[in-house]
Order: structure tokens, then C-alpha cells, then sequence
């Protein structure tokens, strides 16, 4: 199942952007957010077994995607990229912090993330909770998932396919699409690192 920006968020998205990648931020690859703004917190299950609040990583660059476990193309992609982007930083990765928030919690519990995450990289933290939940953090941050597109042994679903480039104060700096390389991702962790 293709995964993509769907127009709602997308335009929600633009709106925000303003000025994006043409003023940049430092020269960062990402589309950057003009005013930047306080990253929206939230309050989730951690497949870490902890509570996951995305102010325990102030102090640490954050990566935020959203996805789920089923996925067969673009999450696995995204996630692998973000590994190789975590060991290239190589001592510097140890301020940075991927985090991945489930679209499908019917299927993602903490302890499946956990192990998913795990394949990519142990210091992955992923996020799960009631579907209320989950709606209320898509909301904050523009994240639209489609309906259930039914597939042998069960279901796929499309949905918002970017990463959010947070700064070690919490503030949403830039917004990477889908595509990226790990070096894209390295350069533009190292520009926040300094900030």
C-alpha cells in the first residue's frame, strides 16, 4: 500500500511552512517552520515500557515519524534510513532521539514496537495507546491515515509519510518528506546539535 502526504494535512502543512526550504534555517535540507513553534507534547504508551512524553528528550535532537508495524514499504524504508542516519552521527547520535508514534493501534502494542524498533535500532523509542490518543497527537502534528485497505492476512492503511526535525528545547524546527537519504538527515541533525 502506498503511503503519502494526503492533501488535508498536506495544505495544513503548507500553511505552516510559510517560507519553507527557499529562506532555510542554517542551510538545513528539511522544509523549515517559519515561525518555528513549541513541538506538541503527548502522553503515550512507550514501547520502551515507560510512560512516552515527548519533553523526557529535551536536551536531544528528535526525529518524530509516524507508521505502523505492518508496513511493507515505505515505514521499513523510513526506518532503516533513520538507523543509518543514527550510526553515521556515531558519537553524536547519543543526543538524538527517533521517535515513532503507531497509526494502528488495534495491532501495535508496546511490546510488538518494541521488537519491531528493535530490528532497526535498540535506541528507538515507539509510542502506542487508545485510538483516541493516537487521533489527538495526529491532530497536533497534521498526520492523516486512510481508511483500512483490505490485503492477504489482514489490512494496509496509507498515511502521512514525514519526519519532524525537533531541537534539543522542543521546538519544531523542519519537516523532512519522504525520499530523504541518511545523509540528508545527518546534515541537518548536525545543524540542530549546534543550535
Amino acid at each position: 500500500m502506498r503511503h503519502t502526504a494526503m492533501l488535508p494535512a498536506f495544505l495544513i502543512l503548507l500553511s505552516v511552512f510559510s517560507t519553507v526550504a527557499a529562506a532555510g534555517d542554517g542551510n538545513l535540507i528539511a522544509g523549515v517552520f517559519s515561525p518555528p513553534r513549541l513541538a506538541p507534547d503527548f502522553s503515550l504508551q512507550g514501547s520502551d515500557g515507560t510512560t512516552l512524553k515527548l519533553s523526557r528528550y529535551r536536551g536531544k535532537v528528535v526525529l518524530l515519524s509516524f507508521g505502523y508495524t505492518n508496513c511493507t514499504e515505505v515505514c521499513p524504508v523510513t526506518l532503516s534510513i533513520l538507523a543509518l542516519a543514527h550510526r553515521k552521527l556515531d558519537t553524536a547520535a547519543g543526543d538524538v532521539q527517533v521517535v515513532y508514534i503507531t497509526v494502528d493501534p488495534e495491532r501495535d502494542g508496546a511490546v510488538r514496537m518494541h521488537q519491531f524498533l528493535t530490528a532497526f535500532d535498540p535506541s528507538f523509542v515507539g509510542g502506542t495507546g487508545t485510538s483516541e490518543q493516537l487521533a489527538a497527537v495526529r491532530r497536533d502534528y497534521g498526520i492523516s491515515v486512510g481508511k483500512k485497505v483490505p490485503v492477504p492476512g489482514g489490512y494496509a492503511l496509507s498515511h502521512s509519510s514525514f519526519i519532524y526535525l525537533i531541537d534539543r528545547g522542543g521546538v519544531l524546527r523542519a519537516l523532512m518528506p519522504f525520499g530523504h537519504s541518511a545523509e540528508d538527515f545527518v546534515h541537518d541533525v548536525r545543524l540542530l546539535l549546534k543550535k
